[in-house]
């Protein structure tokens, strides 16, 4: 066996599972789940549609790794009336499936584990697959701590000049996972900066994008590079899905788009493991690239739901409307002295509530896990059940 894999700490999910092992929930209450990130909403019937006319013909060959042209044309066009970034459809983009595996196997491509101290920066808390794909990559991971008073974003400047002079990929998850906090542009000139200097890759997940509260969309990584002239996107890749913008998780699409030297590596690595997209999941994902009707509808739901959810929960837990992305991301009252997993597990046997423990998606460095005394919420059901979870909660925080 590869023994990079005992590196692997348990997945949150499966804490989860052991933290509430022998726990039977009170029967009055229904069960209730705001644990999982999985988008509820419906998938709109025209991808529906799209996938059932391709299905005839579009399963009776191999499909390149590379996508079609008409998909990667599709992603190129939502990039640029989403951004306003000009892309080279066929050096700058490919299809992966899904966000998540790319995130893992970008790790593989970009890390050289023979150079001395190998390092990958991400933030803390973060998405699992950050620290699994450093991991198994021969890399030690490094975390960079939330700041509560900036709305949880990652502190980049109080990382060491020693560590990024080792690091040779940054993970950057904006809006964030689980905080939904957004990098604005002046942290994107930093880390750009740091990239040049050190020759690190940066790799923006960006697959909350599309869920946002206010006005204005979150800026995306491209989109900063190219206000500051970077427009060759030179150690930039920019990972994003259709699972949380057009409601397929079970599909399995999205896109990343780049740095063309970099693109050309990753397809490379591709072509052997063999990541190629589904043509009938690529008809449907041109079809959903090209539509922004239902993502604007997503958003609306989404919004109404945050804005009759946040209120109740305000009166008793720290939590504010997030910059974007489907998550609260909470504080336990005092009372609970910052036990997190003991309110999770109460919640869940009192109530039948789930929510995440914080803790368990942070790691503690220097005596501090910044994911402590917190706890997730993904407002994922429908709005009515998202409002009975809160009153829920609210009962266990004011007993």
């Amino acid at each position: 066996m590869n023994p990079l894999l005992a590196r692997l700490q348990p997945y949150p999910f499966e804490r989860l599972r052991q933290l509430f092992a022998g726990v039977t929930p009170d029967a009055a209450h229904r069960p209730l789940s705001l644990g999982i990130g999985e988008p509820k909403h419906p998938t709109p019937a025209f991808i529906q549609q799209a996938l059932a006319d391709d299905l005839p013909t579009g399963l009776s060959g191999y499909p390149p790794t590379a996508g079609s042209p008409e998909l990667r044309a599709a992603c190129a066009g939502w990039l640029q009336r989403r951004y306003g970034v000009a892309v080279d459809a066929a050096t700058q983009v490919l299809p992966v499936l899904g966000s998540r595996e790319a995130l893992f196997a970008l790790a593989q491509v970009v890390v050289d584990p023979t150079r001395p101290q190998a390092t990958v920066v991400c933030p803390n808390p973060f998405y699992q697959i950050y620290e699994g794909a450093a991991l198994l990559a021969g890399a030690t991971p490094y975390y960079v701590a939330s700041d509560a008073a900036r709305n949880f974003a990652p502190r980049w400047d109080q990382v060491p000049a020693e560590v990024w002079a080792r690091t040779q990929l940054v993970y950057v998850c904006s809006p964030g996972n689980p905080t939904g906090a957004v990098m604005p542009l002046d942290e994107w000139r930093m880390l750009f900066e740091l990239s040049d200097r050190h020759g690190f890759v940066i790799a923006s997940d960006e697959c909350y994008s599309e869920i946002y509260f206010q006005g204005e969309p979150p800026l995306g990584g491209l989109e900063a590079a190219a206000k500051l002239g970077r427009t060759d996107f030179r150690n930039l890749v920019m990972l994003t899905s259709l699972s949380k913008r057009s409601n397929v998780p079970g599909m399995r699409s999205g896109f990343v788009a780049g740095d063309a030297a970099i693109m050309k590596q990753f397809l490379l690595y591709r072509t052997y493991h063999g990541s190629a997209m589904s043509p009938v999941v690529q008809t449907a994902s041109i079809a959903a690239w090209g539509d922004e009707a239902h993502v604007e509808d997503n958003r609306r739901q989404y919004r109404e739901k945050f804005a009759a959810v946040t209120p109740l929960l305000a009166q008793v837990m720290d939590v504010r409307l997030p910059d974007a992305s489907f998550y609260l991301w909470a504080g336990v009252p005092a009372a609970w002295n910052c036990d997190d997993a003991a309110f999770a597990r109460a919640l869940y046997a009192q109530y039948n509530v789930t929510v995440l423990p914080g803790s368990y998606l942070a790691r503690e460095t220097e005596g501090v896990n910044p994911g402590r005394g917190r706890v997730r919420m993904a407002l994922v059901a429908e709005t009515s059940e998202c409002v009975e979870a809160a009153e829920r909660i609210a009962a266990l925080c004011r007993a």
